[in-house]
């Protein structure tokens, strides 16, 4: 019953994050925002509510390993997962925007969530408020670099989302909100359930298979574009999926409920391997050869994931 109730989860997590996603940019386009705001916040935003939602319901229930488990293992997925995938099928140019802003800004968020957590075992809520003030920060800055730079503009903003009706766009922005309430009720629940029916903790649980399901957009996404050969994939997508993560999801369910690391490994393992993978883009962009991501790097992030994963169920 956990497993059907984790696969109804997932389900209506995406159709969920879908529907929201959708009625966010109708709601935006009516409102004369234009595209390029639009995919740098309201989209972000949109696609990190299966994450919050997640968090948030682990966290308000006393399961805080899979508030952070959620979090990191989702970061640890996009790279290692997400990106190795998307590397494999079809080769990545790395564009110098990475180096001088996105990865930058990714790194000091997962350090400075790394400091908050071993301080003092807890994401309190002013350390909530510092996190979602930063992510403010960031996205002014991000706008403001869109602004200057044409080539740093989204283009994921369907421009025929402003002629959906009124109607039509309340439909979908209840869908949607239904589905991931629902959604992320019974992937906790059913995650809880099947960790002790394991043996295992909500922690590794959550790492893993959690982390995986609400990666299952960006995966989907990353894929059929690599397959399709679309040079509109982007590494800051998923970098800035990265960034969101840690500063809106925990943020803001830190700012409702203060965050307990309950399991020794995340602080010991989960937030290092989230840290390395993150690291160890750099050299792999500039060697050996420069600006590109290549079928045999994308194998290498896809094995170090493939060895976290293994890792966390050994331990």
């Amino acid at each position: 019953m956990s497993v059907l109730f984790i696969i109804l989860g997932f389900i209506l997590l995406v159709v969920g994050g879908e529907f929201l996603v959708r009625s966010s940019v109708a709601i935006s386009l009516k409102l004369k925002l234009s595209r390029m705001v639009i995919g740098l916040t309201v989209v972000s935003f949109a696609t990190s509510a299966p994450e919050l939602l997640v968090s948030l319901q682990a966290a308000l229930e006393g399961f805080s390993d899979i508030s952070l488990g959620n979090v990191i293992g989702s970061n640890i997925a996009n790279i290692g997962l997400v990106l190795g995938i998307t590397a494999m099928i079809s080769p990545l140019v790395i564009d110098r925007e990475f180096f001088r802003f996105n990865w930058p800004v990714m790194m000091l968020f997962s350090m400075a969530l790394y400091y908050f957590l071993f301080t003092a075992n807890v994401l309190s809520r002013i350390e909530g408020i510092i996190l979602v003030a930063a992510i403010v920060l960031y996205l002014v800055l991000l706008i403001r670099r869109a602004r200057r730079k044409p080539e740093l503009q989204p283009d994921e903003v369907d421009p025929d989302l402003k002629v959906a009706s009124n109607f039509k766009t309340i439909l979908w922005l209840i869908i949607g909100g239904a589905a991931l309430y629902f959604g992320s009720e019974f992937l906790v629940s059913g995650a809880v359930d099947l960790a002790s029916a394991l043996g295992v903790s909500e922690r590794v649980i959550s790492v893993t298979m959690i982390a995986v399901g609400t990666s299952v957009p960006e995966l989907a996404a990353s894929v059929i574009a690599a397959m399709k050969q679309e040079k509109a994939i982007s590494l800051g997508n998923l970098i800035g999926s990265n960034i969101f993560n840690i500063a809106s999801v925990l943020g803001i369910t830190a700012l409702i409920q203060p965050i307990l690391v309950k399991s020794d490994a995340i602080l010991s393992s989960d937030i290092f391997w989230m840290i390395g993978i993150a690291f160890i883009l750099v050299p792999l962009a500039l060697l050996p050869k420069k600006f590109s991501l290549n079928r045999w790097k994308g194998f290498l992030l896809f094995a170090g994931y493939a060895v976290f994963v293994s890792l966390a169920f050994i331990g």
